[in-house]
């Protein structure tokens, strides 16, 4: 761990590349690889699990995740809101190294960067996903991009109330739940990655049926939005109660996460911090998420981990598991040692965010760094400084009281945003990426499906 004399003489220098082999996950009973389950939701703040200190949505299906797991209060998406976020997940790294420093949807995923579906499939492991996809080009859809079996996204009267094709609505929401139970059930004896994505708890939550709304406790916008994270919970449960039946909960390893921090338009909450997508978006709400790991038996039950770390260590771990040597360009790491407690500290000495694309809206520009218990973020009036440890709301400007921090962690910023290449704007020829296939049931083959890109739900971060 850098010491903080040693920090502040430090010199940048490029980050180096990775790719070594991971060590060994040591997990699961059943002699074959482990499982591994991303549940990424769409606009989860920091303070809408019952695990991270809310009190009036009831969440037990994800809570349990932490009670049977490590809970990771210092875990961060490097690249906000939606699309970026979920192309560094996908890839493992800093996606401005190609290009994308903002939303840009339409951006292709270079072919030689092996996306997780892709890294997990060639690993031996059926591949499935569930939800929303948003990344990539027109041309890039997740059966194109390493996934075997991908849901088809349902035809809809609203974004969220879907229509069977006997003409009887479905909440989107169920339907998932179900789709996470199918795959689990179809492939119970073989190693199977699957990341669930859901729209929810995206706008507009009042599409949410009143039996969700009805369990919490809030009120006003909320409790159209705790409808929405109560549907959520329930399509967890779903998934926890068919590894139970197959006895499968030794052997795969969940990770739980956001997207981006909540939308404060619908109530959604990110205490201790302020802020979310949209209005507010450069404070820390925006991109500092809950996190959870739970692996039964290979992992602590009930422990809480500190250390800063991001989306992208959950591609590294899940190389871990799969006892798969890292992709090079992968710069996250492996996350086991450090919820083990067999490592200590931060994952990372730092963190950075670059959301300079000219073509993306101006709320989202964001320039910031994150080093230990401090903040480095831009401002249109100059750069300023907060301790997250004593101030998680940021209210007090600490740039001058402490100059040598703020000056050693924007030389440190600099030389490392220097490596980067301009943002690609070429994704605005493509408009919308993210071809996801259409239907019912499950597609296998992109070459027999009815594509269309993801629209609606999907247009706004």
């Amino acid at each position: 761990m850098m010491k903080r004399r040693d920090f502040l003489k430090a010199t940048a220098g490029g980050i180096a590349a990775m790719g070594s082999l991971p060590g060994l996950a040591a997990g699961g009973t059943s002699g074959r690889k482990p499982n591994v389950v991303i549940l990424f939701i769409d606009d989860l703040g920091y303070g809408d699990l019952g695990s991270f200190g809310c009190r009036d949505i009831p969440t037990p299906h994800m809570d349990s995740l932490a009670t049977n797991g490590v809970k990771c209060t210092n875990s961060y998406i490097t690249n906000p809101p939606c699309s970026p976020s979920r192309c560094c997940l996908m890839t493992g790294m800093y996606v401005q190294r190609f290009g994308k420093s903002g939303m840009a949807r339409g951006l292709p995923i270079p072919k030689d960067h092996p996306t997780l579906g892709e890294f997990m499939r060639d690993a031996g492991y059926v591949t499935g996903m569930i939800g929303k996809w948003d990344i990539g080009s027109s041309e890039q859809g997740p059966l194109d991009r390493g996934f075997l079996e991908v849901a088809r996204s349902a035809p809809a009267r609203k974004p969220f109330i879907c229509l069977r094709p006997d003409g009887s609505e479905v909440f989107r929401t169920d339907l998932d739940g179900d789709c996470m139970a199918e795959f689990v059930e179809r492939n119970k004896d073989k190693p199977f990655f699957l990341y669930f994505s859901p729209n929810a708890v995206h706008s507009p939550s009042g599409d949410t049926p009143a039996r969700y709304q009805n369990r919490s406790k809030a009120t006003g916008k909320r409790k159209a939005l705790a409808g929405a994270i109560i549907a959520v919970d329930d399509a967890v449960g779903k998934l926890l109660a068919m590894l139970k039946k197959h006895n499968l909960e030794k052997d795969t390893v969940i990770f739980l996460t956001g997207d981006n921090g909540p939308n404060p338009a619908e109530e959604g909450s990110a205490e201790p911090y302020r802020g979310g997508k949209g209005g507010g978006t450069q404070l820390e709400g925006w991109v500092h998420t809950p996190a959870i790991v739970s692996w039964p038996g290979s992992v602590p039950a009930g422990k809480t981990y500190d250390g800063l770390m991001c989306t992208m260590d959950f591609y590294a771990t899940a190389a871990a598991v799969a006892e798969k040597p890292l992709p090079k360009r992968c710069e996250g790491k492996d996350l086991l040692p450090y919820l083990r407690g067999e490592k200590t500290g931060d994952v990372h000495e730092e963190l950075y965010w670059h959301n300079i694309d000219p073509e993306d809206a101006k709320r989202r520009r964001l320039r910031a760094m994150r080093w230990k218990q401090w903040r480095l973020i831009e401002y249109p009036d100059g750069w300023k400084l907060f301790d997250l440890k004593a101030d998680p709301k940021e209210t007090r400007d600490l740039a001058q009281a402490h100059p040598d921090v703020a000056a050693a962690m924007r030389k440190r910023y600099d030389a490392w945003a220097a490596q980067l290449p301009p943002p690609d704007t070429s994704w605005m020829k493509d408009g919308r990426g993210g071809r996801m296939p259409q239907g019912w049931g499950w597609a296998t083959d992109a070459k027999t499906e009815e594509w269309k890109g993801q629209k609606g739900i999907e247009s706004d971060d």
